[in-house]
């Protein structure tokens, strides 16, 4: 829906599509004497919970960041434990995922990640292809930069192939060529743990974005703490540049 076709009391009805920065899994872990893979398998099964929240909420798209093209950068045995992670959750999940009627896609550049992650995540995303109760979007070797540089080098192409006139080229023509083309931007960004930064998370998409940093570290963020921020986000107004007069 175009910017300013959205009513500014839209907040009121609650945000269409939500977006979070789970942080914290590694602190809430070390808090209790246990190694950092351990908080992210308790965030993993947090996803769960908040996943099967959204239907109650008024939620029907929900996009996490799971693994940023910075997290590379972190210890071998983290790296690898997250890898493993993921290809475990993709395969324990699926089946409830499409009985419970969530829709999965990921974001993100695939080249760096292992061929059979890969393929989970291809077959995940036909499995559930047919859903639409909820729509899952998990962004996974994600970065905003990166994003829109591959973007733009997609866009060139076609430019440069004669497919598209560079006068033609705008908002939102370079949309269409981002990993997100197929969701609405997001109205709501969560960040748990107490850090106030979007680290590289969906830069283009929430230029207008609500955001909400709480101090909760993401394996406490329960689906009541999740219908609270939601509340909040409720008593809002979102005027998208216009003045009410």
């Amino acid at each position: 829906m175009p910017k300013d076709d959205i009513k500014l009391s839209d907040a009121a009805k609650g945000p269409n599509h939500v977006a979070v920065i789970m942080d914290g899994n590694g602190r809430w872990a070390q808090q209790r004497g246990r190694p950092r893979l351990f908080g992210h398998h308790a965030g993993a099964r947090r996803v769960r919970e908040i996943v099967r929240a959204c239907p109650d909420e008024g939620v029907k798209y929900l996009t996490i960041f799971a693994f940023s093209t910075e997290n590379w950068k972190r210890t071998q045995t983290e790296v690898s434990g997250l890898m493993a992670l993921f290809r475990r959750y993709i395969m324990r999940e699926a089946k409830a995922l499409f009985d419970e009627g969530v829709r999965v896609r990921f974001i993100g550049d695939r080249i760096k990640l292992d061929d059979k992650l890969v393929r989970l995540m291809d077959n995940l995303e036909l499995f559930t292809a047919g859903n639409d109760k909820v729509h899952l979007t998990i962004a996974l070797n994600y970065g905003g930069r990166d994003e829109v540089t591959r973007a733009a080098q997609r866009l060139a192409f076609e430019v440069e192939q004669g497919r598209l006139s560079y006068k033609d080229v705008d908002a939102e023509i370079l949309s269409k060529f981002l990993d997100t083309r197929f969701l609405p931007d997001p109205d709501l960004v969560i960040r748990t743990s107490g850090e106030a930064r979007i680290s590289n998370f969906l830069l283009w998409q929430s230029a207008y974005a609500e955001y909400e940093f709480i101090d909760t570290l993401w394996p406490d963020f329960s689906k009541e703490v999740f219908a609270q921020v939601l509340s909040g986000y409720g008593k809002r107004e979102r005027r998208f540049g216009a003045v009410l007069a």
